[in-house]
């Protein structure tokens, strides 16, 4: 079911009525987003996202950008004992130690490939197939097959903190599925 917000504009109801959410909901969910950086950020966020809104993650998106240099995965496969004290010490970012070093560790196997290797991987996980847009979200899956198959490769090379449920999310929100939901404006 979508909602109709103050500016008219119907929205998948997740949007709700929180200015960054909405903006978040029409600018960026479900767009194609390419680029070994920008998914290795998308991956890395994703996984602070495990078990917690995502909206908590969305305000301290701009702090996580800023202590994990941009998310450039040779600056921060670099970083030692000092740098995740730093950052468990920092309140503007998910203090998870086991999801810090999951992250430091990721651009470690991120430096490693070649480049837009990540990107191919990645996107290689996108269903062909468009199925019937979404009518609610009871309609729109959890899971999928592609969800598992990505997450079972990305643990194979090494990867953490990308469980079948959190790459899903991650293919949502990187466009590589589209569940906007039947009757929102970004689904025409």
């Amino acid at each position: 079911m979508t909602m109709s917000l103050a500016d008219d504009l119907p929205r998948c109801a997740w949007a709700g009525d929180d200015p960054e959410y909405r903006r978040y909901h029409d600018e960026e969910w479900g767009r194609p987003l390419h680029g070994d950086r920008a998914l290795f950020e998308k991956m890395s966020l994703e996984g602070f996202q495990a078990g917690l809104s995502w909206i908590t993650i969305l305000r301290k998106r701009p702090r996580f950008r800023e202590v994990f240099r941009g998310f450039d995965p040779v600056v921060v496969a670099e970083f030692g004992e000092d740098d995740i004290a730093r950052l468990l010490a920092d309140a503007g970012i998910v203090r998870n130690r086991a999801k810090i070093e999951a992250t430091i560790g990721n651009a470690a196997l991120v430096r490693e490939m070649a480049d837009g290797e990540l990107d191919a991987l990645m996107w290689s996980f996108a269903p062909a197939a468009v199925g019937a847009r979404p009518r609610s979200m009871s309609d729109v899956p959890a899971v999928t097959a592609e969800s598992e198959a990505m997450s079972k490769a990305l643990r194979k090379r090494g990867f953490r903190f990308v469980g079948p449920t959190t790459m899903y999310a991650l293919m949502q929100s990187a466009g590589m599925v589209d569940d906007h939901l039947e009757g929102c404006w970004r689904a025409a």
